[in-house]
C-alpha cells in the first residue's frame, strides 16, 4: 500500500542548523478569478538526519511527525546535487 504522507520538492536555501534544513518550494497556480498563472513560494524546515543536504541542492520532502515548533516534514531524498 502506497503512503498517505504528502510529498514535495524544492530547493535547500539554508544549511545552517544542525540536523536541519530550510526548504524553498515553488509552486504555480491559475488564480480562481482573473485566470493569470501566479507563481509563489514557501519555505519549509525539514529534518535532514545525515547533514548531508547542502544548499542549492535539490530535494524531497515527506510529511512527517512534529519534531518542533515548525519543523514536521523530513528530507526523503536528493534529487539533485547543486554544482559548485
Amino acid at each position: 500500500m502506497a503512503s498517505k504522507r504528502r510529498t514535495m520538492q524544492g530547493v535547500v536555501v539554508s544549511d545552517k542548523m544542525d540536523k536541519t534544513v530550510t526548504v524553498r518550494v515553488a509552486r504555480v497556480y491559475k488564480h480562481p478569478l482573473y485566470g493569470k498563472v501566479v507563481k509563489t513560494h514557501s519555505k519549509y524546515k525539514a529534518h535532514d538526519e545525515a547533514n548531508e543536504c547542502q544548499e542549492g541542492d535539490t530535494v524531497q520532502l515527506i510529511e512527517a511527525r512534529p519534531m518542533s515548533k515548525d519543523k514536521n516534514w523530513a528530507v526523503k531524498k536528493i534529487l539533485e546535487r547543486a554544482t559548485r
